[in-house]
């Protein structure tokens, strides 16, 4: 369960708004065309974990809050996607940053849209962590990056105009993202803005034990009414640092699944969990992606997977379906006296051992052939 936070809330003001400035300019991700491949169409939606807004993330970087180097090895993964999620553990309120109101500076979300990130995931532990004009000024910021939010919402209307869900349309494709968590740190949405994250629970705030079917099943409702290609739902559930998958979990997998529901990608656990395809009706169950970017500290988070879901229509008879998935192990490097940074782990073993620039520790390393073993297992269930 999630404990009850003891901070106190910060007041928004124009004085903690995002700063203006801004890191260099550097080269957009290019796209190309999605293929045609033997009659299908066929597209790649790119996830991630969490994303965890520290003192130490934010320290990555340096003092001009260049965040470009941190996510410079992964750019390629990140900018492969015809989409490309990552859920944002935190808030951009502007100063203070780190650990204590979970803020990141503006640049943050400028350097994963120059990556190649579309999409952050809003609905989780972090949603109103700053009250719900903290969620509003991360919106705002999202937004003024040239992101687009997934399952949090600024008011009730809002909420309504949209659905609870986003719609993009990608190479003739039409994708459906819903974003839902399982609740708030234990905080609860005040009255009049009950609908401004997507829950689980209808004990959000405390139990996490009575699955809020019809609040899903209404989301989903209004999703199926606009007749989408596709559905993916980001869903942060679970136990954190715990490999166990609870029974309300699955009750939930199977609401989803039975109403309408391809994917279901998973976060919060800071463990990379489980992964499962089914072939026969093309769809897909992450439980948890593990942590994406954090401080790595303890064991079992230091490293996680960037997920890529390859999704393909048929064009004679439209079915939509997700046809095959792929990982690449990633792992968040904490060395003394160096920012953190994010790397892939089959090329940063590759650098240690022919002794290129800007290698890894030997202690590192060894970190990492632990993981690469440790991710299989884990996605394998073992």
């Amino acid at each position: 369960t999630e404990p009850a936070p003891t901070q106190t809330q910060p007041q928004i003001t124009e004085d903690t708004q995002p700063p203006q400035t801004q890191p260099p300019e550097t080269e957009p991700p290019m796209f190309t065309e999605a293929p045609v491949e033997e009659g299908k169409r066929v597209i790649h939606f790119i996830a991630t974990g969490d994303l965890n807004i520290t003192d130490n993330v934010v320290a990555s970087g340096g003092e001009s809050q260049n965040y470009g180097p941190a996510f410079m090895d992964i750019l390629p993964l990140l900018s492969s996607g015809d989409l490309t999620v990552v859920n944002l553990e935190g808030n951009v309120i502007g100063a203070p940053y780190g650990s204590a109101y979970k803020s990141a500076p503006q640049s943050m979300l400028v350097a994963l849209k120059r990556a190649g990130v579309d999409l952050i995931q809003m609905a989780n532990s972090c949603s109103i962590y700053n009250g719900v004009a903290g969620l509003s000024a991360t919106l705002d910021a999202i937004q003024a990056a040239g992101l687009q939010s997934i399952g949090a919402f600024r008011n009730r209307d809002e909420f309504r105009r949209s659905g609870g869900y986003t719609i993009r349309e990608v190479n003739g494709i039409k994708i459906a993202v819903v974003g839902f968590t399982k609740g708030m740190d234990s905080m609860g949405l005040p009255s009049g803005s009950e609908d401004c994250v997507n829950v689980l629970y209808k004990d959000y705030d405390s139990t996490y034990q009575k699955v809020d079917s019809d609040g899903i099943k209404s989301v989903l409702k209004a999703v199926a009414e606009d007749k989408p290609d596709i559905t993916i739902a980001l869903v942060h559930w679970g136990s954190e640092f715990n490999d166990k998958i609870s029974p309300s979990q699955q009750t939930i997998e199977n609401l989803l699944l039975e109403n309408g529901v391809d994917a279901i990608i998973g976060t919060h656990s800071h463990f990379v969990q489980q992964m499962k395809l089914d072939r026969e009706r093309g769809t897909f169950v992450a439980y948890s992606l593990g942590d994406f970017f954090g401080d790595g500290e303890r064991a079992g988070t230091e490293y996680s997977v960037i997920l890529d879901l390859k999704i393909a229509k048929d064009h004679e008879t439209g079915e939509t379906r997700v046809e095959d998935f792929s990982y690449t192990p990633i792992f968040t490097v904490h060395e003394a006296d160096k920012p953190l940074r994010v790397v892939r782990i089959a090329e940063a073993m590759q650098a240690f051992e022919h002794d290129y620039v800007n290698r890894v520790s030997q202690e590192t390393y060894d970190a990492m052939v632990y993981a690469l073993k440790r991710i299989e297992a884990r996605i394998k269930g073992e």
